[in-house]
């Protein structure tokens, strides 16, 4: 059975938490946005952008990313889930804070901030995740995560959220349990 990690609680708290120390870090919401990679990154984004709204007061727009095109591997994969991207305001000396539910290898990272740096040119990119698995395979790290989690690299750390019709949790499950 999946060892769970996170149960609904948790998660909220955890963003909670994440969303004072952005708004600690980043001095405030001005010049803020939060870019949230799809699929998992958006709806986190989006809870993030609330929770810092309702304690500062202020709007914190809110663009979502697909990085499929600018993955390093996607000539190995087949058929590429492609997902849209919405960044409905400018990227241009605004602080951008890329979200993301897993930050594993830090490849996914990457491919997001070449697609920020191709729309416009941030003041500044900060990363803010839920979980940090570790296995770097690139020099990225996370500015705000919500828990680390060591795993090995067989195991995977699964993110269910209500958007997706799911009971918010974050799951750990074994190479067992993947294949089975």
């Amino acid at each position: 059975m999946a060892k769970k990690l996170l149960d609904a609680k948790e998660v909220e708290r955890t963003l909670t938490r994440m969303s004072h120390e952005i708004i600690e870090k980043t001095k405030g919401t001005e010049g803020l946005c939060l870019v949230g990679i799809q699929r998992g990154g958006v709806h986190l984004a989006q809870r993030l952008a609330r929770k810092i709204g309702e304690t500062e007061g202020a709007e914190v727009p809110v663009g979502s990313l697909d990085i499929s095109f600018y993955r390093d591997d996607i000539k190995i994969r087949r058929q590429p889930a492609v997902s849209k991207t919405e960044i409905p305001f400018n990227l241009d000396e605004k602080k951008v804070i890329l979200v993301d539910d897993v930050f594993f290898t830090g490849r996914s990272i990457r491919a997001a901030m070449d697609a920020i740096m191709d729309m416009g040119r941030p003041a500044m990119i900060q990363l803010a995740v839920l979980i940090d698995r570790g296995h770097r395979e690139l020099p990225i790290r996370a500015d705000y995560a919500g828990k680390n989690v060591p795993t090995s690299l067989g195991e995977r750390v699964e993110v269910l959220l209500a958007e997706e019709g799911e009971e918010d949790s974050v799951l750990l499950l074994s190479p067992e349990e993947i294949t089975g």
